[in-house]
């Protein structure tokens, strides 16, 4: 029998590849809603991010998620992922 394959993905801040379950994804839906999805199943332009401190801490310096959904992301979000890592 065949075992089923890990998804990888790559995380947008420090480029390091990981299972998806590993990560934490952030989603751009079609009404340009940006959010934490903690099911890893929603709908719209997702965008990975490690469950790590300081790749956090540089998500938010860089700002990784505005150039990853090519528009401004609130501060709002950004502490929401905070918390989610914590």
């Amino acid at each position: 029998m065949n075992k089923p394959k890990e998804k990888i993905r790559m995380c947008i801040v420090c480029r390091g590849q990981s299972d998806k379950k590993q990560l934490l994804r952030v989603v751009k839906n079609k009404d340009g809603e940006i959010f934490v999805d903690v099911t890893g199943k929603a709908n719209g332009r997702g965008a990975y991010v490690c469950k790590d401190r300081a790749c956090y801490e540089k998500l938010c310096k860089q700002k990784s998620l505005n150039r990853a959904f090519k528009c401004n992301v609130s501060d709002e979000v950004y502490k929401k992922i905070g918390e989610c890592i914590e």
